[in-house]
């Protein structure tokens, strides 16, 4: 937690040698990026429950702020926690159905959903505007000022996983996500315990996509697209499974490293997607859980 504290304090101060609007822009979608890696790491780390529908949770998030916006002209104050609720509901509403499943169904049903939800908003064109996207009001119109909401973000979502984390329900995640048999025959409501994280991953989720439709003014089904899912996956997996300064850290490594990919075309799909494949196998800890290693092997 010291390490992730000093990450965001590091970021902080990156402005001051970062500048111009192009690199800070980077900087600041990367942060957008930990907010989903530290939601999925919450569900999947922790918790032992693989979904593959974090962008779609984001898209519902920024299409609720956006919805609101278009048609009833609600404050962003308003829209933006309204995101909050409604992906929570949701969640609630597809746990139910799924979080009694677990291995590949799990993962296979949240893609359905995904897929479905992304494929019923950019049909849906007299309501959401289809693949146009709908134009959502800024919260300011400071770059910068972007910068350190998505910072506060950030380290708000960081403090509330890591109290959670060090509470019971903390136990109990990791009591689900090492032996959900065990768990059940010790008394732990092992659905309950899914659902409740299932629901605040869902939550943080649409929190990052709401404040990323405020920032970029447009949201379209894009933002729900399964290669944003890849992406959440390759920075928890290369940074840290079960781990929070290592969802941060894999979040900026990989999105900048994509950055400096995209020149190169769809090959920035295929080395992160053997980057994947290799650190599940060989370092299954990620950079973090390697760089623990290391500092462990010399003090011994």
């Amino acid at each position: 937690m010291r390490i992730a504290v000093l990450v965001c304090v590091v970021l902080a101060v990156l402005p001051l040698v970062v500048q111009g609007p192009y690199a800070q822009g980077i900087i600041l979608v990367s942060v957008y990026f930990a907010i989903l890696s530290l939601a999925w790491n919450a569900l999947a780390g922790y918790t032992g429950q693989f979904s593959l529908a974090p962008a779609a949770f984001a898209m519902l998030g920024g299409y609720t702020t956006a919805l609101l916006d278009f048609y009833l002209k609600v404050p962003l104050f308003i829209g933006i926690p309204a995101a909050i609720i409604s992906t929570a509901l949701f969640g609630l509403v597809l746990g139910k159905l799924v979080l009694r499943l677990s291995g590949p169904y799990l993962s296979l049903t949240t893609l359905a959903f995904a897929e479905i939800a992304r494929v019923v908003v950019g049909n849906s064109h007299e309501f959401t505007r289809g693949d146009q996207g709908m134009h959502v009001a800024t919260l300011t119109d400071s770059r910068l000022g972007y910068y350190y909401i998505f910072l506060a973000a950030l380290v708000v979502v960081l403090v509330l996983l890591y109290a959670m984390l060090r509470s019971k329900l903390g136990r109990f995640m990791t009591a689900v996500r090492d032996d959900p048999v065990g768990a059940e025959s010790r008394g732990i409501n092992v659905v309950r315990v899914k659902m409740i994280v299932f629901c605040i991953s869902c939550a943080l989720c649409g929190l990052a996509g709401s404040l990323y439709g405020t920032f970029s003014q447009l949201v379209s089904p894009e933002l729900g697209l399964l290669q944003q899912t890849g992406l959440v996956l390759s920075m928890v997996v290369i940074g840290g499974m079960a781990s929070l300064t290592g969802s941060i850290v894999g979040a900026l490594l990989v999105y900048l490293g994509s950055e400096w990919l995209r020149s190169f075309g769809n090959w920035q799909v295929i080395v992160f997607a053997l980057l994947v494949i290799l650190f599940a196998r060989y370092v299954p800890g990620g950079l973090w859980g390697l760089m623990l290693d290391r500092l462990k092997g010399k003090r011994a």
